[in-house]
Protein backbone atom coordinates (compact mmCIF):
# COMPACT_ATOMS: atom_id res chain seq x y z
CA UNK A 1 0.00 0.00 0.00
CA UNK A 2 1.73 3.04 -0.98
CA UNK A 3 0.69 5.89 0.97
CA UNK A 4 1.23 8.63 -0.96
CA UNK A 5 -2.23 7.59 -3.16
CA UNK A 6 -4.34 8.55 -0.37
CA UNK A 7 -2.90 12.16 -0.49
CA UNK A 8 -4.32 14.74 -2.73
CA UNK A 9 -2.14 16.86 -5.00
CA UNK A 10 -3.12 20.02 -3.24
CA UNK A 11 -1.83 18.72 -0.16
CA UNK A 12 1.42 17.11 -1.36
CA UNK A 13 3.32 20.84 -1.24
CA UNK A 14 2.73 20.58 2.85
CA UNK A 15 5.15 17.35 3.02
CA UNK A 16 8.42 19.18 2.20
CA UNK A 17 6.88 22.33 3.88
CA UNK A 18 6.55 20.24 7.44
CA UNK A 19 9.97 18.30 6.53
CA UNK A 20 11.68 22.09 6.70
CA UNK A 21 9.27 23.42 9.60
CA UNK A 22 10.46 19.75 11.66
CA UNK A 23 14.19 21.08 10.59
CA UNK A 24 14.12 24.53 11.71
CA UNK A 25 12.16 22.96 15.45
CA UNK A 26 14.97 20.89 15.34
CA UNK A 27 17.43 23.51 15.20
CA UNK A 28 15.75 25.32 18.54
CA UNK A 29 17.35 23.81 21.50
CA UNK A 30 14.98 24.57 23.89
CA UNK A 31 12.10 22.01 21.93
CA UNK A 32 12.77 18.29 22.56
CA UNK A 33 13.13 16.28 19.80
CA UNK A 34 9.90 13.95 20.84
CA UNK A 35 7.72 17.11 20.68
CA UNK A 36 8.55 18.27 16.45
CA UNK A 37 5.71 15.51 15.85
CA UNK A 38 3.47 16.95 17.84
CA UNK A 39 3.90 20.74 16.91
CA UNK A 40 3.54 19.49 12.98
CA UNK A 41 0.54 17.83 13.63
CA UNK A 42 -1.77 20.93 13.92
CA UNK A 43 0.28 22.67 11.10
CA UNK A 44 -0.28 19.75 8.91
CA UNK A 45 -3.84 19.62 9.21
CA UNK A 46 -4.52 23.37 9.48
CA UNK A 47 -1.90 23.50 6.43
CA UNK A 48 -4.44 20.98 4.76
CA UNK A 49 -7.66 22.97 6.27
CA UNK A 50 -6.53 26.23 4.75
CA UNK A 51 -5.73 24.52 1.11
CA UNK A 52 -8.65 22.16 0.72
CA UNK A 53 -11.18 23.79 2.84
CA UNK A 54 -12.43 23.16 6.33
CA UNK A 55 -13.88 20.18 6.11
CA UNK A 56 -13.03 16.72 7.99
CA UNK A 57 -11.71 15.42 4.65
CA UNK A 58 -8.79 17.97 4.55
CA UNK A 59 -7.89 17.58 8.36
CA UNK A 60 -7.31 14.29 7.43
CA UNK A 61 -4.94 15.32 4.58
CA UNK A 62 -3.29 17.32 7.19
CA UNK A 63 -2.78 14.17 8.70
CA UNK A 64 -1.56 12.09 6.12
CA UNK A 65 1.06 14.71 5.03
CA UNK A 66 2.41 15.20 8.43
CA UNK A 67 2.60 11.20 9.05
CA UNK A 68 4.46 10.92 5.80
CA UNK A 69 6.60 13.96 6.78
CA UNK A 70 8.05 12.30 9.94
CA UNK A 71 8.04 8.97 8.11
CA UNK A 72 9.70 9.81 5.98
CA UNK A 73 12.46 11.55 7.59
CA UNK A 74 12.90 8.84 9.93
CA UNK A 75 13.49 6.32 6.92
CA UNK A 76 16.15 8.90 5.89
CA UNK A 77 17.65 8.90 9.09
CA UNK A 78 17.21 4.95 9.85
CA UNK A 79 18.97 4.45 6.63
CA UNK A 80 22.25 6.42 7.14
CA UNK A 81 22.82 4.40 10.61
CA UNK A 82 25.62 2.25 10.13
CA UNK A 83 24.69 -1.45 11.47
Amino acid sequence: MELLTYITEKALILIPVLLIIGKILKGIQKIPDKWIPLILLPLGIVGAMALGGWTVDSAIQGILVTGTAVYGNQVVKQLKKEA
